[in-house]
């Protein structure tokens, strides 16, 4: 009964088109993920800039 469903279920037509419209949304969601992971990295570098210009100001200081 088992092999009678599985023949039964890859003869569905409807299945690619299913699975090309999950794949269409899954790399949207990949490309917003991408996006966010570059605008993140943006940030984190800007932070350590700035983190390290505040460190050399600390040092410059007259003690």
């Amino acid at each position: 009964m088992a092999k009678a469903l599985i023949g039964y279920l890859h003869s569905d037509q409807r299945i690619p088109a299913r699975l090309g419209l999950e794949n269409q949304r899954l790399r949207g969601r990949v490309a917003e993920l991408e996006t966010l992971v570059l605008r993140l990295q943006v940030e984190n570098d800007r932070l350590v800039a700035e983190q390290a210009t505040a460190v050399l100001e600390a040092e410059m200081l007259p003690a």
